[in-house]
């Protein structure tokens, strides 16, 4: 495993965001933020990566009004000494995004945005997406489509087959020069509207590029997410 770090980018100044204010409308009750798997919240272990890797100077979580004080409770019981803030998100993921860049370091050059319920994002994934993106401007993890990729119409009748071998399953973290960012939100139509900040770059003319992830790096979305999760966990002896 390569984990040494580029001197140039230890040199940027790199805030993470993590995004964890969804409703978690999928998961029929259960808060996935705030779920314990393996004896930690899923966020707590999505924020300790973060924590510790070199790269990231500060983070800041955003998340739903409602589990702030929650979500301040795991920051000090853990000790994340990193977290400078968690906010309120907003009614979308951008606006979500766009308030935890109002509290980033002003001195912040790079934004890595990551899922509060990715919790296995590892050091490697943080170090490679991050360079990537100092190196072209933005860049997420993501992994190769395995299975082959059909396009189906309304109707479920299938149009025609995708190669594969050009498809890419995004994930995140995604990491973007924050002023970039920050002019995309402002200028592209209909930017709040996004569901994936890629999404908001590749309409602001920016290419984004993707850096090879794990198909470990999951999110957790349903309740099956939960058995896949704890049985990474048994399997790796994570703790």
């Amino acid at each position: 495993m390569n984990t040494a770090v580029n001197q140039n980018t230890i040199e940027k100044k790199v805030s993470a965001i993590i995004v964890a204010a969804g409703t978690s409308s999928r998961m029929h009750g259960i808060d996935k933020q705030l779920l314990d798997i393996g004896g930690k919240p899923v966020i707590a272990r999505a924020v300790f990566a973060f924590e510790k890797s070199e790269i990231i100077n500060e983070i800041v979580i955003v998340t739903r009004e409602d589990i702030i004080e929650n979500i301040n409770d795991l920051v000090l019981k853990h000790g994340f000494t990193k977290v400078k803030a968690v906010v309120k998100g907003g009614d979308t993921r951008q606006k979500s995004v766009f308030n935890g860049i109002a509290v980033c370091g002003e001195d912040s050059e790079y934004i890595a945005i990551h899922d509060g319920a990715r919790p296995f994002v590892t050091q490697d994934i943080i170090k490679n997406t991050v360079e990537a993106a100092i190196k072209y401007g933005a860049a997420s993890a993501a992994i190769t489509a395995k299975d082959t990729i059909k396009i189906a119409d309304d109707n479920n009748k299938i149009i025609r087959t995708v190669d594969r071998d050009t498809v890419r399953l995004m994930q995140t973290p995604q990491v973007f020069k924050k002023e970039e960012y920050i002019n995309a939100m402002k200028t592209v139509p209909n930017s709040e509207l996004f569901t994936d900040d890629c999404q908001l770059l590749e309409n602001y003319g920016k290419p984004v590029y993707a850096v090879e992830s794990s198909p470990l790096n999951i999110k957790i979305t349903t309740r099956e997410d939960i058995i896949f999760a704890e049985s990474v966990l048994r399997s790796e002896g994570n703790d």
